[in-house]
């Protein structure tokens, strides 16, 4: 798994040997409230400097702002940092994304060189501990560099203050679940040239190595042999071939088949719809899809849970050559649809159509894909909401309920029945885009839906936040984000409970 995390610890006291202690700060009306000081911490602040450490933390500009930072004069060779959890009635999301906004700070102050950071947020909650755990170690996380005089990493552990053996399970889980993310992020960030449909294959078989779960990976001649018509004519304008990888987790007693269906374009140029230069550079972030079930499925199996997970990566290049597909084409899917291709660079509805078709045969209670499918839906909902789409309003329901728990941002998106309409096709059984610009992820998501047939599906557009290309925020880097894995694992513990 991912090493641009910090290791991470609990511990039922703030060791006196890290470089940096990390506090809260609260409100009650308009009286701010330090959270996580140590009467001992108060006592040796008072003899040391002249005001008492609220008053010199708020004077120094420490807001119980969610988020706000404040960094403090050293104790002891201890430096100080307050962070604004909001209101007193603290929430998991608040403890999540103050957490992380602390850890990046620290992580980037002068002289922050393998610094070990306790923080003392008396985290009495499960929930809170999970979600502080997973903030702190999210914020941290180092995006990789392809360098040949690598540096050390900021912060190397991360001691997190749990008086409760709760709240050490969840923390547990937390760092699971921040290291699945951060391998996600790690795979977003790699160049296309080093991470292409081949290794990216290899680097999943990897990722699970270990681990009950076993890995079936399907090469240009399988793909052939079975009939996957999208993959290949994806695939086919690059001399780095398609591959579709699928993992299998199958504890014994599970109580629940969930499978899981990512989008893998490891580079995206549009093909012969070629796009314009500057929109070409972000499409490194196109296999998102893939990288958040692929770390998801590994999640699932290392914290054990009871829910058997099928889960399939499509891989694919999609470039320009003699050998590409064109627009017009008339594509055969792995289910036998074939589909008149509308552009080739509405790709990854074609692999998604191969690897939903191969689901399906699986039998599974519930489909969820995953894909940065549409630029429409970043027109409709920005770059921090991902759109969900469902075969029904309770598996829907289902899918938002584990995106709160993880704390993910979606929101319910309709296909209707006019949108299904003009997916229809003289050349072929359906086209893969509409016959308009209108609705543009409405239409992928109904192509989608065509290939689960009426196994419960939801799709998830993740195409806005998969790719932070603006100033960090909450524990949200810049660059890849790992979104949808925390939200995979919180819908595979929900089915694995019944």
């Amino acid at each position: 798994m991912s090493k641009n995390i910090p290791q991470l610890s609990t511990a039922r006291t703030p060791s006196k040997n890290s470089d940096v202690l990390v506090l809260g700060l609260t409100s009650v009306g308009d009286d701010p409230t330090l959270v996580g000081a140590s009467p001992e911490l108060l006592k040796a602040w008072s003899k040391t400097f002249p005001q008492d450490l609220l008053a010199t933390a708020t004077g120094l500009g420490a807001r119980s702002r969610q988020g706000a930072v404040t960094l403090l004069p050293s104790l002891a060779g201890q430096r100080i940092a307050v962070v604004g959890l909001g209101d007193v009635d603290v929430t998991p999301a608040a403890v999540r994304d103050a957490c992380g906004v602390a850890l990046r700070t620290i992580a980037a102050a002068e002289g922050a060189s393998d610094w070990k950071v306790s923080v003392s947020l008396e985290l009495n909650d499960p929930e809170l501990g999970q979600a502080a755990a997973e903030g702190a170690l999210l914020g941290a996380y180092r995006r990789p560099k392809v360098t040949g005089s690598p540096e050390a990493h900021p912060i190397r552990e991360i001691e997190l203050v749990a008086t409760q053996s709760a709240v050490a399970k969840a923390v547990d889980t937390a760092k699971v679940v921040a290291a699945a993310v951060s391998q996600a992020r790690d795979w977003i960030n790699t160049p296309p040239n080093l991470l292409y449909p081949e290794t990216f294959a290899e680097a999943a078989r990897s990722c699970v190595a270990g681990q009950k779960v076993s890995v079936e990976i399907l090469d240009e001649k399988a793909l052939v042999k079975g009939g996957y018509g999208g993959l290949l004519a994806v695939g086919g304008g690059s001399s780095r071939g398609p591959r579709l990888v699928r993992l299998s987790w199958a504890p014994r007693g599970a109580k629940a088949h969930l499978a899981l269906v990512g989008k893998g374009i490891t580079f995206d140029s549009g093909g012969l719809d070629i796009k314009p230069a500057g929109q070409m550079a972000g499409m490194t972030a196109d296999m998102s899809g893939a990288a958040a079930v692929i770390a998801a499925t590994q999640a699932i199996a290392a914290l054990d849970l009871p829910v058997k997970v099928t889960a399939y990566a499509a891989l694919a290049e999609n470039l320009p050559s003699g050998t590409s597909y064109r627009s017009s084409d008339v594509l055969t899917m792995f289910d036998g649809t074939t589909v008149e291709n509308g552009n080739t660079d509405a790709e990854g509805r074609l692999v998604m159509a191969d690897a939903l078709g191969r689901a399906r045969r699986d039998e599974p209670d519930l489909i969820v894909d995953v894909a940065t499918l549409t630029g429409a839906c970043m027109v409709a909902l920005g770059t921090r909401i991902s759109g969900l789409m469902a075969s029904d309003d309770a598996t829907a329901d289902r899918l938002l309920d584990a995106a709160e728990v993880a704390d993910e941002a979606f929101w319910h998106l309709p296909i209707t029945e006019d949108i299904r309409e003009a997916l229809k096709s003289d050349a072929a059984d359906m086209r893969s885009t509409g016959k308009n610009r209108w609705g543009g992820a409405l239409t992928a998501g109904a192509f989608l839906q065509h290939f689960v047939g009426d196994t419960p599906w939801a799709h998830l557009d993740i195409a806005g936040p998969a790719f932070n290309e603006d100033a960090p925020w909450g524990c949200t880097p810049k660059g890849g984000t790992g979104v949808a894995v925390r939200t995979l694992v919180a819908l595979a513990k929900g089915m694995g409970r019944g």
